[in-house]
């Protein structure tokens, strides 16, 4: 995902960086290629006239604009739904690493341990919590835990993960282990590994959420009959302005295709939130956040930077 200042007026109007662009170049050079032919050609194919006017067109237009921006809401809809589950994973976190830290009773059972017992204590189920972040993030894109796994999970830990086929699912229910065997241990509460159940439970939710919007694309239907009439209307359009605007039809037609191409790679883009295009979801700095905010709770200092390159990209 690219995370920049915002330019100037003058500089946004020639960036290449995070747009659309480079990705529907090829049809759009095709399409304003096509629109030359036919002004040189006069609106004639094989010596056929096309009578067509803008009328239709304007229709059409409308019509397909409409859809477009449909497609483009539902697109960001789930696009924000992903943010946001992501953001609960951050919150939740957070209060299970303090709960865990705060909330669990010393070796002899007093309350108020010393806060580097309570760190060293809570820290197999904080390193849990950190590595089902980024097991969130692998499953998501399909890639390989494994580094991500061996650097913050015991060896016994990462093989028991590494067997699994639903990865995120297995930590979490290890983070509920630790919490059995300290409530079995006399050294958590029941009322409180109760109340520490519920952030747990909010975990499952968004992994159930971000498996949901990776499992359920938009109807691929609907795609194709926006995709389909998009290319047709942009082929068809230099016919109808050709007798009203003459030579700087190929203009004109280049300016339309490129907005309705764009709205609709755009909406490609952003209908799958969580892979790795320049304006997909930065998980992986998010994912270092949480392990950063998550070690820090344990009085750790040597915390993980987000992956911030110079032209302010994070993936």
């Amino acid at each position: 995902m690219i995370i920049r200042p915002r330019p100037n007026w003058l500089r946004m109007l020639f960036l290449l960086r995070g747009s659309v662009l480079p990705a529907i170049a090829p049809q759009l050079a095709l399409t304003t290629g096509f629109a030359v032919l036919v002004t040189l050609l006069h609106g004639r194919l094989f010596s056929l006239k096309i009578p067509l006017t803008f009328v239709p067109f304007s229709l059409i237009g409308l019509t397909l604009a409409i859809f477009l921006g449909f497609r483009n809401n539902t697109s960001y809809a789930r696009y924000w739904e992903a943010r946001g589950l992501w953001g609960s994973l951050l919150n939740a976190s957070r209060t299970l690493a303090r709960q865990a830290c705060t909330l669990s009773d010393g070796v002899d059972g007093a309350d108020g341990a010393d806060g580097e017992e309570a760190a060293a204590r809570a820290r197999p189920f904080v390193y849990r919590l950190a590595a089902f972040a980024h097991a969130l993030r692998h499953q998501l894109r399909g890639s390989a835990p494994g580094q991500d796994m061996a650097r913050l999970l015991s060896p016994e830990d990462c093989a028991r993960v590494a067997q699994a086929r639903f990865q995120p699912a297995v930590l979490l229910l290890m983070a509920g282990e630790w919490l059995r065997d300290m409530r079995r241990r006399g050294r958590l509460d029941p009322v409180l590994a109760a109340a520490m159940e519920r952030p747990l439970e909010r975990l499952t939710e968004v992994l159930g959420g971000c498996e949901r919007i990776a499992g359920t694309p938009i109807p691929f239907t609907y795609a194709v009959i926006l995709h389909r009439t998009t290319y047709l209307y942009c082929l068809l359009l230099p016919f109808g302005l050709l007798d009203s605007i003459g030579p700087t039809t190929p203009l004109i037609v280049a300016f339309i295709a490129y907005t309705f191409f764009a709205l609709e790679a755009l909406a490609a883009q952003l209908e799958e939130p969580f892979g790795t295009a320049p304006n997909d979801l930065a998980l992986e700095a998010i994912s270092l956040t949480i392990e950063a905010t998550l070690r820090e709770t344990l009085g750790e200092r040597d915390l993980p930077a987000p992956p911030v390159a110079v032209d302010f990209v994070l993936r």
